[in-house]
C-alpha cells in the first residue's frame, strides 16, 4: 500500500502534509503535490493533515489513475519538505469536482 494525492489538491496545494512526512516523499508541481509511491512508507501521518482531504490510500477503489499520476510527476517535480501558504484560490476551489481535467498543470513547482 501507498498513499496518493488526488484531484482535490489541484488549485489548493495545501502543504501541511509535507511537514509531517518522515521520508520526504512529496513532490511539488505548479498547482498540486504528489507522493512518490516507491518512497512512501505507508505510515499515513499525512492523510489527516490535508485540509482538502486529497490524500488517500491507494487501496481505495478507483485510485489507479492517481497512483499513475503520482508516480509520473514525482519523477520530474522537485521535492518539497517545508510548509508554505496554500494557493490564493484554495478555499474557493476546495471540493470543486473535475479539477484535474480542468486546471492541472504539468509544470514543476519551486521545491525546497
Amino acid at each position: 500500500m501507498t498513499y496518493v494525492v488526488t484531484d482535490n489538491c489541484v488549485r489548493c496545494k495545501y502543504t501541511d502534509c509535507v511537514e509531517v512526512c518522515p521520508v520526504d516523499c512529496f513532490y511539488e508541481g505548479e498547482n498540486m503535490l504528489v507522493i512518490h509511491p516507491d518512497e512512501c512508507i505507508d505510515c499515513g501521518v499525512c492523510e489527516p493533515e490535508c485540509p482538502a482531504d486529497a490524500i488517500r490510500p491507494d487501496t481505495e477503489p478507483g485510485l489507479e489513475k492517481w497512483l499513475d499520476v503520482n508516480r509520473k510527476y514525482s519523477e520530474s517535480w522537485p521535492v518539497i519538505t517545508t510548509k508554505r501558504d496554500p494557493l490564493p484560490e484554495a478555499e474557493e476551489y476546495d471540493g470543486t469536482p473535475g479539477k484535474f481535467e480542468q486546471f492541472f498543470s504539468e509544470e514543476p513547482g519551486k521545491g525546497d
